[in-house]
């Protein structure tokens, strides 16, 4: 026997043998017996926190998502809250999307929380990643948890963990949970059952207190109310967005908002749809099919959590184009700068941040404003982290990553959907009240005045406990022999994320990467041609990332398919030039 099956046939016996349900240990029994492959994926590691915090396939095992999991990474957290903060008073806040197991996982939490002597805030049903960040804040708590798996398959689940400040815990926390959560290896120490009279319940008031703080975002209600009949197609794709997002729409003054009422029934399974991510355009189909049958400006989605933002826009031809997640954010941030000049908003200080994958155009449309833009690692955390740094110094006005997530000011620490829909279309009115075009239109405008930024992304999926070690295998190679040039631009810099180094080629020298602290295991390679690629393993999902970014000037609007489809077309054969 393998060193690796005998630590998987220990892990197993251990639950056969410990203090776990009759249930689960059938399930056990199963695989022990009957599918062996399940077993050593099931056992051969425990879940770990990445950048979106506990994530995994649903089932029995410790490298699985169960009440047991759950129940561990719980009172791991609660024993460092008690650490943390002693002698305090320890305030928690718990929330849940619409996933299979999502409703029972978040009364677990608040169960062990209330054992553990904490004052509990959960919210009565399913609710926004953003307003559980919101929640904390408001209600003055130490931590939070978030039940969800974002935008994953419907086999997965997730534990999103939340600090004093509102946004996902970072170093040195996120080390020193897992340190605490490995202490407890036996179901008998984790507290259950005790005072829950500490649990209290958040309904629609708490709702009202959170989309209050997002209508003061609004910047141009005088257009909105110009343009208040401006058809909107918007789906939740089954998930908490359902009721919160259509209500800030109302709130802003829009009145014809139109929901894709089969992706309003609230399953797990997500039934529409292969995959709840707003990303792809097949998940999008059925509210862009609603919203040509409806001649719709705007076509707006969120993902299961609501904090992503999927955004497809009628052209001039009158189909609709699905939005990347870098235009997205563009188009938000752009309104956002765009009016605080205009409004005499904007002063010494003021910031805007991104992600090190992100586009580099808010780089540009920053330097236009006079507003600094910080980059930082992929995590909406470390966006956090940036404002929670800048805090009482300088004003945060926006930010974002490619990855479909945006948020506009600081009450919450997390991207939020609902608001980003909500600002979303009010960029749509103000365009068309004051600019008499599209938000499309607009767009192409941009990218003749700031240059015309083309972004790419290749998922290499490599599933179970071989595709990891590929991936890292990959990472190990690519470091190891980087490309010397791209489709015949020398590569002049690395950057190495994971040592905080980069290499100009060149000369040969290697100095510290500027303004970021933490290491991740990302790689990118700048070309002399101004090209970046850029090399990550998800920190939530199975794939290794290539992120491609590509630029040209547009002379016009009038030649932009052509400049669009020489940067896909260069995009595609970087991909060919790498075997992807």
């Amino acid at each position: 026997m393998s060193n690796l099956d005998s630590l998987v046939q220990s892990k197993a016996q251990a639950w056969l043998d410990g203090d776990y349900d009759e249930a689960t240990k059938a399930q056990v029994r199963n695989l022990m017996e009957n599918d062996q492959n399940e077993l050593v994926e099931s056992f051969y590691k425990d879940l770990e926190f990445g950048t979106g915090g506990l994530r995994g396939i649903m089932g029995v095992g410790t490298n699985r998502m169960n009440n047991y999991t759950v129940g561990f990474a719980t009172q791991g957290l609660a024993n460092y809250l008690k650490i943390n903060f002693p002698g305090e008073e320890i305030r928690v806040a718990i929330a849940h999307d619409s996933r299979n197991n999502s409703r029972t996982f978040a009364e677990r939490v608040a169960d062990i929380f209330a054992a553990n002597g904490f004052k509990v805030f959960l919210f009565d049903a399913l609710r926004p990643t953003p307003e559980l960040s919101f929640a904390i804040r408001e209600l003055n708590c130490q931590s939070g948890v978030m039940v969800t798996a974002s935008h994953n398959p419907k086999e997965y689940n997730g534990y999103k963990a939340y600090w004093s400040d509102g946004s996902q815990v970072t170093s040195p926390h996120d080390v020193n949970i897992i340190k605490e959560v490995e202490k407890i290896t036996e179901v008998s120490q984790v507290l259950t059952g005790g005072n829950p009279e500490n649990i209290t319940i958040l309904g629609e008031e708490f709702d009202k207190i959170y989309l209050a703080a997002i209508k003061a975002l609004s910047l141009s209600p005088e257009c909105v109310a110009n343009n208040a009949d401006m058809k909107i197609v918007y789906t939740p794709l089954h998930g908490a967005g359902v009721k919160l997002v259509p209500q800030s729409l109302a709130n802003f003054g829009f009145k014809n908002v139109i929901t894709v009422k089969e992706q309003c029934v609230l399953d797990g399974n997500f039934p529409t749809v292969a995959s709840p991510n707003p990303e792809e355009r097949k998940t999008m189909q059925m509210a862009i099919d609603l919203a040509k049958a409806e001649g719709a400006d705007l076509v707006l989605a969120t993902d299961p959590d609501s904090d992503r933002l999927g955004v497809a826009l009628r052209t001039g031809k009158g189909d609709y184009v699905l939005l990347n997640g870098n235009q997205t954010l563009v188009l938000i941030m752009c309104y956002q700068l765009t009016r605080w000049a205009e409004l005499g908003l904007i002063k010494e200080g003021d910031y805007v941040v991104k992600t090190i994958v992100t586009s580099m155009m808010p780089d540009a449309v920053a330097a236009h404003y006079g507003v600094k833009c910080y980059n930082c690692l992929t995590g909406f955390k470390y966006i956090a982290k940036i404002i929670r740094e800048q805090e009482g110094k300088h004003t945060y006005i926006g930010g974002g990553e490619e990855s479909f997530g945006y948020l506009a000011g600081s009450y919450v620490r997390d991207k939020d959907g609902v608001s980003a829909c909500s600002l979303a279309a009010e960029a749509a009115a103000w365009c068309r009240d004051t600019k008499g075009m599209t938000l499309y239109e607009w767009l192409q405008d941009l990218y003749v005045k700031f240059g015309f930024y083309r972004e790419g992304l290749v998922n290499v999926v490599r599933k179970g406990k071989d595709g990891a070690e590929q991936i890292q295998n990959m990472m190990v190679e690519f470091r190891a022999n980087p490309p010397k040039a791209i489709l015949g631009s020398p590569v002049v810099q690395v950057y190495d994320y994971k040592t905080l180094e980069v290499l100009d080629t060149v000369s040969g020298e290697k100095s510290p990467i500027s303004g970021i602290e933490d290491k991740s295991n990302v790689l990118q390679w700048i070309t002399a041609d101004g090209t970046k690629v850029s090399v990550r393993p998800s920190g939530t999902e199975p794939k290794i990332k290539f992120y491609f970014g590509v630029k040209a000037t547009l002379p016009s609007v009038d030649q932009f398919d052509e400049v669009q489809a020489a940067l896909d077309k260069k995009m595609e054969d970087i991909k060919a030039e790498l075997n992807l």
